[in-house]
C-alpha cells in the first residue's frame, strides 16, 4: 500500500469514526428530547446537522483520493 493509499485508508476510518459518534450523539439527543429537555436536544441536533453536511464533502474527497 502506498502513502496516498495509506493516508486515505485512514482518512475513511477516521470518517466512519465520525459518523459512529454522530450516530450516538443523535440517539442521546433523542433520548433527552424524550426527557423534557428539548432546547438541549435541539441545540445537539444543530450541531449534529453541520457534521452531516459536512460529511457529503468528506465523503467526495475520499473518493477523489481513492480513485
Amino acid at each position: 500500500m502506498d502513502e496516498q493509499q495509506l493516508q486515505a485508508a485512514t482518512l475513511a476510518r477516521l470518517h466512519q469514526n465520525q459518523v459512529a459518534l454522530a450516530e450516538a450523539v443523535w440517539l442521546l439527543a433523542q433520548w433527552i428530547g424524550q426527557r423534557g429537555s428539548t432546547d438541549v436536544a435541539d441545540g445537539v441536533r444543530q450541531q449534529l446537522q453541520l457534521l452531516a453536511n459536512n460529511s457529503a464533502s468528506i465523503n467526495q474527497a475520499l473518493s477523489e483520493l481513492c480513485g
